[in-house]
Order: structure tokens, then C-alpha cells, then sequence
């Protein structure tokens, strides 16, 4: 089975990892992880060092992971002194990321060995923009955002980076007829309230982020069949 979730923003590993065992996830399966998974919330590292351990979970590259990159030149020697002294384009860069909630995440790097955050810096340099897939003859596109400055005859190699992990579609958007594009990054409430909590399905795209960054419980959508599945 494949599973797909997205944004858990430092959500509780240990409740997430309790969501994958209630749907009975196991080694034979397969789950992908539309990006975000850091900021915001205190657990994102610690979610980081699992996927890395995991032989069937990836992670595709959210905004907020691209932001922690642009900023690898704070992790030669994280302190808060360092981060005081950064001038110029890194201070800029730096405050973009500090704006975004990036706070949890250096507070749990001011405790990770250097090795270790250079296999990080690894684990997400490597960590691809999408992934085309199908499944029981159904074909998905997963990416963080959607598909910024959209056209049919656009190769998914053609987008930029800023198109995949920054755009935010509005409903009315429209993607490829015969592929379903699955993404997050906008949590579904923006849209309306009454999709608080609650995935958004059109005929081509599903937005599947209902709001752990926001205090809410992150969902699991199975390719398979798409069951969606919702945690208290």
C-alpha cells in the first residue's frame, strides 16, 4: 500500500508513528512525505532522523526544508552568538527563515551533533522536488506545493524550484485531466472554513494539508484506494 502525508511541521513523532500503526502500516508498504516536516512545531528534526532510517518512506522537499538549506552556512558553528553576528545576504536569508517559524528547528540543531546535521544537510540536499507514480493503474504527480505557472505541454523537469514548493493554487485551478496532482503546503482552511480539518478533492488535485502546522492532526491518504484517513 501507499500512503502519502504532508506538513507535519513538527508534529509528535511518536502520535504520528501511532496514526501509521492504527492503518496497519508496515514494512511492505510504502509512505511519501509531501515536505514540511519541520518549524513550527518541536518534533520536525527528530521526524528528519527517522525518515532517514526508514527503507520505505521519502520525503519531497518542502519550502521550509529549502529554507534550512539556504541557510547550511549557519551550521559550521550554530549558536545563537553566530546567528547574532550574520550581516548582509545571510542575515536576510537567515531572517526569512527565522520569519517562518524556523525556531523549534534551530533549538533542537543547537543539540545535534555536527556529523550529525551534515548527514541531514545530506539527507535533504538528496531529497527530490516530486515523484511520478502509478498506482492500481492510476497515475499521481506528488509534489509540496502544486504546479506553479501550470501548462499541459510543461515537462515536470521544466518547473522551477519556486513553482513546486511556494505556489498556492486557488480552487477553481485546474492540472492534468488524467493525472491527479497530490500536494499540501497551503492548509486546506485558507480555502474556506468549512474544509478545516478536511482534505480538498477536485477532479485534479487533492491538497492534503489540513493543518498540523495550525494545531491540527495531520491525514493519510492511500493511493491504493484513496481511503482518506483522519486521526482525533
Amino acid at each position: 500500500m501507499i500512503y502519502v502525508t504532508s506538513d507535519l511541521h513538527g508534529f509528535s513523532l511518536e502520535k504520528f508513528k501511532g496514526y501509521l500503526e492504527q492503518v496497519n502500516f508496515s514494512k511492505d508498504d510504502f509512505l511519501y512525505v509531501l515536505g514540511d516536516v519541520i518549524d513550527r512545531g518541536p518534533d520536525g528534526i527528530r521526524i528528519l532522523k527517522w525518515l532517514m532510517a526508514q527503507h520505505n518512506a521519502k520525503l519531497i522537499l518542502g519550502n521550509h526544508e529549502d529554507m534550512l538549506l539556504k541557510c547550511d552556512f549557519l551550521f559550521d558553528e550554530i549558536s545563537e552568538e553566530s546567528i547574532a553576528n550574520l550581516t548582509g545576504s545571510k542575515l536576510s536569508t537567515y531572517m526569512t527563515w527565522s520569519s517562518n517559524s524556523a525556531g523549534p528547528t534551530l533549538n533542537a540543531l543547537y543539540a545535534t551533533r555536527r556529523s550529525e546535521i551534515k548527514y541531514i544537510l545530506e539527507y535533504l540536499r538528496e531529497a527530490p522536488l516530486y515523484e511520478a507514480l502509478t498506482v492500481n493503474g492510476r497515475d499521481f504527480i506528488l509534489v509540496h506545493s502544486g504546479l506553479g505557472s501550470f501548462s499541459k505541454d510543461k515537462k515536470l523537469s521544466e518547473y522551477l524550484k519556486f513553482d513546486l514548493i511556494w505556489t498556492r493554487p486557488n480552487l477553481s485551478q485546474r492540472y492534468f485531466d488524467d493525472i491527479t496532482t497530490v500536494f499540501g503546503h497551503t492548509p486546506t482552511v485558507y480555502f474556506g472554513e468549512k474544509y478545516k480539518g478536511r482534505a480538498i478533492v477536485t477532479d485534479t488535485w487533492i491538497d492534503i494539508d489540513i493543518g498540523a502546522g495550525l494545531g491540527l492532526n495531520p491525514m493519510l491518504l492511500r493511493l491504493d484506494d484513496m481511503k482518506e484517513f483522519y486521526f482525533d
